[in-house]
């Protein structure tokens, strides 16, 4: 069955990094569109970044770009999640999700989620 797996979330200073992690297993890895979604304290859960599946394309909400880049490794079957300028804004959980068609910039179109990886930053 799909199983993802993020790691890498902890507790930093505003303006810090961090840098997420998400193994996956079950599927064929490399035929899928990855994303990287977020959900804060009494808010919606919302796409933060999304990438084909050859990690040529890549897609990013307006409030982290220029500050967080998604990548993958077809060969580990992971995927990455760099969070550079981190804000108090960006406290939330974040999960790692599987892209259900081929293009990773619909939120629509994801069809399983990890159990998430929380993210603290204090200002």
């Amino acid at each position: 069955q799909v199983q993802l797996v993020e790691s890498g979330g902890g507790s930093v200073q505003a303006g810090g990094s961090l840098r997420l992690s998400c193994a996956a297993s079950g599927f064929v890895f490399s035929l899928y569109p990855m994303g990287w979604f977020r959900q804060a304290p009494g808010k919606e859960r919302e796409f933060v970044a999304g990438i084909s599946w050859s990690g040529g394309s890549t897609y990013y909400a307006d409030s982290v770009k220029g500050r967080f880049t998604i990548s993958r490794d077809n060969a580990r079957i992971t995927v990455y999640l760099q969070m550079n300028s981190l804000k108090a804004e960006d406290t939330a959980v974040y999960y790692c999700a599987r892209g259900a068609g081929s293009d990773a910039s619909k939120p629509a179109m994801y069809d399983y989620w990890g159990q998430g990886t929380q993210v603290t930053v204090s200002s």
